[in-house]
């Protein structure tokens, strides 16, 4: 399972666990460590500081610490390895004997993996049992909540994005929002895993959250009740004849085939044939690898989609585009913005590199890093950073982001409905006495239905769907223009 999602999730079922034998081999000291360490020969041994050193043992060749003795060469790293192990039992047995309250072992132990994993990357976390099946929850596009993407960002707590229609989204949270308190508990420290298990919970609870916003004096309160999540990945509608416009608001399990339903409805709602698409990315935090890879290949006919880099063989990988016999060629405009990350910046920067669309908005996230999720034998996992991913051209966009081909900033809400300083016109129908229309057949006006109607709001009340609108319209006029 590979997680590639800028906060908690994007994933590939075809990666190797801890119980892997290519990752494990028979012979290695690992699993003989791990099978005598669960046998009941173990809770008969009285030595306390053998047991726990056993016990550590157990857990890094469990987590990829890849102890072994078959290679002399190695013999003085295993040796400091061995030191700071015996280091760590000592310690632990010190806590446990001399803390003013009773320990739990298990408690200090997932302690001590979580410390450990948050020394390398803000991504790489140690999952519970219960964190494991939250995320697995979570994929499936269902869970209780407040719909927000978050990440650590400069070692604060980042709204990456709020997900479309949840509590956080109508409450007014947005991308680039810091997290400073979650029911009045400091969030310098956190680890992403505790923020997500605070902010989740049953339909109807209440969570409170203070947020800073760059801009803004004084931080902001928000007061907000937790709901079902039940994500609706696609939405689609014609925009004008010919013109139809897709929202992604993240890659779920079944995204890329309600996008191919989606595009075919289109194309029937448009009997005169689809002349422009407009795909939206923006606030789309990511989501399952496996749906971005499928949602790039609708799009293109053939080629590189996406590969990773990694220290490891069998971390390379490469996803490729499959030929069609009626591959779609409609012309596209691809919105993004800074809260697309991760899947979103996979199917931009594939098509942008391919030539296949025209991308506009603003910088995306730039989370490049690819998370893979080992399960292991107790319940809990490993979510551990493994690779870099790449454009199709090379590009890495780790704490880069792709950048659009045309650069147009969201209108904030104050520009929408303004009034133009430009002058009124007279014109010539403003005159008295003027000639009425000499037309001799005037075409009726054509009444506009709901749908129509609902999409014309949407197109006025969004300046990037709007340029991005009269960018295909000018692509169809220059299409037929001719020059000489």
């Amino acid at each position: 399972m590979v997680l590639l999602n800028s906060s908690s999730r994007i994933f590939s079922s075809e990666r190797r666990t801890s119980s892997d034998p290519e990752r494990i081999e028979t012979g290695d000291l690992c699993q003989a460590w791990f099978i005598f360490g669960y046998s009941k020969e173990i809770h008969m041994l009285k030595n306390q500081k053998l047991l726990l050193l056993l016990t550590i043992a157990v857990l890094i060749c469990t987590f990829g610490g890849g102890l072994s003795l078959a290679r002399a060469a190695d013999l003085p790293e295993k040796q400091d390895t061995y030191h700071y192990l015996k280091l760590f039992s000592d310690i632990m047995s010190i806590v446990q004997d001399n803390y003013v309250k009773k320990t739990e072992q298990k408690k200090l132990i997932y302690g001590a993996i979580n410390g450990m994993l948050r020394e390398l990357d803000p991504h790489s976390s140690f999952l519970t049992p219960t964190d494991y099946r939250e995320l697995q929850i979570e994929t499936r596009g269902k869970f209780g909540g407040l719909g927000i993407e978050i990440t650590v960002k400069n070692n604060v707590l980042t709204v990456v994005s709020p997900i479309e229609g949840t509590p956080a989204d109508k409450a007014g949270i947005k991308a680039n929002d810091q997290i400073l308190k979650i029911d009045d508990q400091p969030t310098q420290g956190m680890s992403l895993m505790d923020a997500v298990q605070k902010m989740r919970g049953p339909k109807g609870s209440k969570v409170k959250l203070m947020i800073f916003r760059k801009g803004l004096a004084k931080p902001l309160d928000f007061d907000l009740v937790r709901a079902v999540i039940a994500i609706q990945s696609i939405k689609s509608m014609t925009l004008e004849p010919g013109f139809g416009y897709v929202r992604i608001s993240s890659f779920e399990s079944g995204t890329a085939s309600d996008l191919h339903r989606a595009i075919e409805k289109l194309q029937a709602d448009n009997p005169g044939g689809m002349q422009g698409l407009v795909l939206d990315l923006r606030n789309n935090p990511g989501g399952l690898l496996d749906q971005a890879v499928e949602v790039s290949d609708q799009f293109l006919n053939g080629g590189l989609i996406v590969y990773t880099g990694g220290r490891l063989e069998d971390q390379k990988m490469r996803f490729e585009a499959h030929k069609k016999d009626t591959p779609f060629t409609v012309p596209m405009v691809v919105l993004v913005n800074g809260g697309s990350a991760i899947a979103s910046e996979i199917v931009s920067g594939a098509l942008q590199d391919h030539k296949r669309a025209i991308i506009m908005g603003e910088q995306t996230f730039g989370k490049g890093s690819v998370q893979t999720v080992i399960p292991l034998n107790d319940g809990s996992a490993l979510r551990l950073t493994t690779s870099l991913y790449y454009t199709p051209s090379g590009r890495s966009i780790q704490a880069e982001g792709i950048t659009p081909d045309i650069v147009v900033k969201k209108a904030g809400p104050e520009m929408k409905g303004a009034k133009s300083d430009e002058p009124a016109f007279i014109r010539e129908k403003d005159l008295p006495g003027h000639f009425k229309d000499q037309n001799p057949v005037v075409a009726k006006k054509t009444k506009l239905t709901s749908a129509q109607v609902e999409a014309r709001k949407f197109v006025d009340g969004d300046n990037q769907v709007s340029r991005a609108l009269d960018l295909l319209k000018g692509y169809k006029i220059m299409a037929r223009t001719q020059f000489k």
